[in-house]
């Protein structure tokens, strides 16, 4: 019988010749120098109109948000939003921290935050959607089966290897994002303080349990839920490319649920059932800094419930699909 490691190895060569990795380091690579330099035009701008005093700055976004709570034509949920974000920035400005001070890290830790719902899932995709469906276009999945080696044995390391080049994937987000805004903002602030703890009721944020981190500690909170979700992200696409013959439906589908989930979160806060898609309950790291979820209720625990639920569900539908069907016919 064929071991599982000799298994784990070919599915990773098989990854690696596919050549999607790369493709990955290239998005990256084009697309964060230019967010980067968007980001430093921006703080170029704040500078010039704030007299480089970030209090200044931020006391601006608090009269702003509050001047437009009297406005009719901005929806409740909205004001809701900008009720939590003054409360927030006001204790900030309370504490004397600078909740954005330039810095590769502070840049990091933005770039991973708007990432995590539909960048980084994407990016994910591009590799698990088709780590299945694939060779059963190719009809390479026959040859494998027709070797004495156990069907479950074969999806545990087409499993294994996806996981590896998941893990891969978060790494070298956070390196190349850090290394290339470092170019512009510099490589410091990783001891800079960053508030978290903020209990959000209704349109009130309970202050009591905050406390300041320093941001490298944020950041491994960060990048750990990060990795939580990629993972999750990567066994629902994996089922998908189990139940599909197709790479092109595996892709359109899990492209479709990321994209829909993105709307879902923005639009659906009367919809309370739409809390048990994992779609919307991606954005983990919203918790860490206080931002309100999508839908009342919804907690970080619920959240991890939710998508460790998920998880489960479509690791066992892979398993019993990949080794009871017909592949061979």
């Amino acid at each position: 019988m064929i071991s599982l490691l000799p298994l784990i190895r070919n599915e990773s060569m098989k990854i690696i010749k596919k050549k999607r990795f790369y493709v990955i380091l290239l998005i990256l690579l084009v697309l964060v120098p230019m967010f980067t330099y968007a980001q430093m035009r921006s703080a170029e701008r704040n500078r010039e109109k704030f007299s480089s005093d970030w209090r200044l700055e931020l006391q601006q976004q608090i009269t702003d948000n509050e001047n437009s709570l009297s406005s009719s034509r901005i929806p409740e949920e909205w004001k809701t939003y900008r009720r939590i974000f003054i409360q927030q920035m006001q204790y900030y400005l309370d504490h004397d921290v600078n909740p954005n001070e330039p810095s590769g890290v502070t840049f990091t830790r933005e770039f991973l935050d708007n990432s995590i719902s539909l960048f980084i899932p994407l990016l994910i995709m591009a590799v698990a959607s088709d780590i299945v469906s694939g060779e059963r276009t190719t009809g390479t999945i026959k040859m494998l089966l027709t070797r004495p080696v156990k069907r479950w044995k074969v999806l545990m390391s087409k499993l294994i290897a996806l996981l590896m080049f998941v893990s891969l994937i978060i790494l070298s987000v956070f390196l190349v994002s850090y290394l290339i805004s470092g170019i512009a903002f510099g490589y410091g602030g990783f001891n800079v303080p960053v508030f978290t703890g903020f209990q959000l009721s209704g349109d009130t944020v309970d202050m009591s349990a905050v406390h300041s981190v320093p941001q490298w500690e944020y950041l491994l909170m960060q990048c750990g839920l990060i990795w939580f979700v990629s993972v999750v992200v990567a066994l629902l696409a994996f089922m998908v490319s189990v139940l599909f013959r197709s790479t092109a439906a595996s892709i359109v589908v899990m492209m479709a649920a990321l994209i829909a989930g993105t709307i879902l979160t923005n639009m659906a806060s009367a919809w309370t059932s739409a809390k048990y898609l994992f779609m919307v309950n991606l954005g983990l790291t919203n918790y860490l800094s206080g931002s309100p979820a999508p839908i009342a209720g919804m907690t970080l625990p619920f959240s991890l419930a939710v998508l460790g639920g998920w998880a489960a569900v479509s690791v066992i539908i892979s398993f019993v699909i990949f080794t009871k069907r017909d592949i061979l016919n």
